[in-house]
């Protein structure tokens, strides 16, 4: 999958309602809401400038969310996992 899809759909995640486990895990709305912003900013500098862009990008999803202490879980599985993407195309450009 590429870079732009894993934005969309960490954005589409991210725009639903926080689930009951989700906010065991330490979720809150406020945080869903700016972490979701984060990444759409990132998915429109790409859209809009090309994949080069990605080297100014400083993703800092990972280390967000452990402070806000966010427990494993569906959503910080999939904050991971954007974090890790946008890091590796960072390295490839």
């Amino acid at each position: 999958m590429d870079l732009l899809a894993v934005l969309d759909e960490a954005v589409a995640a991210l725009k639903t309602p926080l689930g009951e486990d989700d906010r065991e895990q330490g979720w809150t709305d406020e945080l869903r809401r700016e972490i979701q912003e984060e990444i759409s900013m990132s998915r429109s500098a790409l859209r809009r400038h090309g994949a080069h862009m990605v080297r100014y990008l400083r993703p800092r999803l990972d280390e967000w969310i452990e402070r806000e202490g966010v427990r494993p879980g569906r959503l910080q599985s999939l904050v991971s996992d954007v974090q890790r993407r946008l890091v590796e195309a960072r390295r490839m450009a």
